[in-house]
């Protein structure tokens, strides 16, 4: 959507206070928004996201049609052996943004896509958990926001798939399934064949809404049964380890993180207690009692004065925080309604210190896009200190964050925020061929890895989109979103007697 020429010379005219003209120009160039505009609750997002996930989507059309993802310095089709054979994950997983960015033509080719080409019965070994969170997950939402048969028909195939990873001594599911042959296992480096909590973790939502739209209770007694598992286990400290093996049903290595390995576990807690439409009491104890746990003995304070969550290996702390660990300044700030009345500024309070952090981690960088992970030791504070730990795959974690609290505090310094980071997209990540990673934010030449993730379509651009949109779009009153960022409604208990009458 191009501006108008009247309205760019319309701009170009009035300058904002506080704008540096270089500075103003390029953000004209952008999409003609700066400072008092991001601070109006009537802003337009018509010229932010949606622009970006034209661009993203045409080219990912005109070069990878079909295929799971794009390498859009190559211009051809990328695939991750995440998916196995199933293929058009960015299809799948760009439907609701798609939908409530109002791209509707865009919509309709990938629906009929989805309807001629979307195939499961594949020979292939997929991760449970990103086949999960992306094709279920992006089924659903889109099923819930058109109402196209198409949709809740092909999830629900889908998770019959996904059933025989749940055929172990324990019911804690395998991290890998063959879809075909229903044989499962989990990764080969995972604590003496551990499966992993954010994985196993992040099945509870879909599920639960799968027995939703089919009728069939064995998705949710499959997710409830990890719960029973859970609850008989001893916590070290009152903290869930990462690794859980399914045949004897203990604990792994003691490592905790609320990062990779941990982190949409302890989302998932939250929002199924919220999803319930608040009547999962034993969703909402387990998240508060984990919350507490994680202050007590994770979130740390730097001599900056930056909070942060460290990483705990055998009661022993690593000074270290991950990009995905971000999201947890969101969750911490939408949880704090449920927190006892005591405790809610509080949890307001820790949401925004964690996204002030993580701003930090994207401002102290040469590119202000946030490394993979941070530190605070040997006298550096939210800076990444290996060279492993400096690349930026096009992750949402930190906008989620930022939308979060913008919705539920509304300062705009959460859309400045916010609006540094689409510069910075813009200037470094933005090719002609889509949008791509970076190997090092500290280098100032870019040196791009080549891949245009599916999540940067399904999370990134729709966060970006909701934090510059009005609240009334997909309002956490009926919505929460899985950890994809595809929204599903809130289950209100007439909900099920409704939907077993249309069946």
């Amino acid at each position: 959507m191009r501006m108008p020429s009247a309205r760019i010379a319309e701009l170009l005219c009035w300058v904002p206070q506080g704008c540096f003209p270089e500075r103003y120009l390029f953000m004209v160039h952008l999409y003609g928004i700066c400072c008092g505009f991001l601070q109006n609750k009537h802003f337009n997002p018509a010229f932010v996201s949606p622009q970006m996930m034209k661009h993203a989507w045409d080219n990912y059309k005109r070069y990878a049609w079909g295929l799971n993802e794009l390498k859009p310095i190559s211009k051809q089709g990328h695939s991750s052996n995440l998916f196995g054979n199933i293929q058009g994950a960015t299809i799948v997983d760009a439907l609701d943004t798609l939908y409530i960015m109002e791209m509707k033509e865009e919509f309709k080719e990938a629906k009929d896509w989805v309807e001629k080409n979307l195939d499961f019965n594949v020979n292939a070994e997929i991760s449970v958990f990103e086949v999960n969170i992306r094709f279920v997950g992006g089924l659903l939402s889109a099923y819930y926001l058109s109402g196209e048969e198409i949709f809740r028909k092909k999830a629900v195939e889908l998770g019959e798939k996904l059933l025989p990873a749940f055929n172990t001594p324990t019911g804690i599911p395998w991290a890998l399934l063959n879809i075909k042959s229903g044989i499962g296992r989990n990764w080969p480096w995972a604590s003496g064949g551990s499966s992993i909590l954010a994985e196993f973790g992040t099945l509870h939502l879909e599920f639960v809404h799968l027995s939703h739209l089919s009728g069939n209770p064995v998705f949710a007694e499959k997710v409830m049964n990890i719960r029973k598992v859970l609850n008989r286990l001893d916590k070290p400290e009152g903290l869930y380890p990462n690794y859980l093996n399914p045949s004897s049903g203990q604990w792994g290595q003691h490592h905790v993180s609320i990062g990779g390995l941990g982190d949409s576990f302890y989302e998932y807690l939250l929002k199924a207690w919220l999803m319930s439409d608040k009547t999962d009491e034993e969703g909402k104890k387990m998240y508060y009692d984990a919350v507490q746990a994680i202050e007590t003995h994770l979130i740390r304070k730097s001599s900056g004065g930056l909070t942060y969550i460290a990483e705990w290996k055998g009661g022993l702390l690593e000074h270290k925080m991950g990009h995905l660990t971000c999201f947890a300044g969101g969750m911490f700030a939408l949880g704090a309604d449920g927190a006892p009345s005591d405790k809610t500024g509080h949890h307001i309070e820790l949401g925004a210190e964690i996204a002030r952090t993580c701003h930090e981690s994207y401002d102290r960088t040469s590119m202000k896009l946030g490394p993979e992970a941070f530190r605070f030791d040997g006298g550096v504070e939210a800076i990444a200190t290996r060279q492993n730990e400096k690349y930026y795959i096009l992750r949402p974690e930190v906008i989620e964050t930022y939308m979060y609290m913008w919705r539920l505090t509304h300062d705009p310094k959460y859309r400045q925020w916010a609006w540094e980071a689409v510069e910075a997209l813009e200037k470094h990540c933005r090719v002609d061929g889509g949008y791509s990673g970076i190997r090092d934010v500290y280098n100032n030449h870019e040196s791009h890895d080549d891949v245009q993730q599916s999540f940067f379509l399904s999370e990134t651009l729709k966060y970006l989109y909701l934090l510059f949109s009005d609240d009334d779009i997909l309002p956490f009153e009926h919505w929460v979103f899985n950890t994809e960022a595809h929204p599903l409604p809130i289950l209100h208990k007439e909900d099920g007697s409704k939907e077993e009458k249309q069946k």
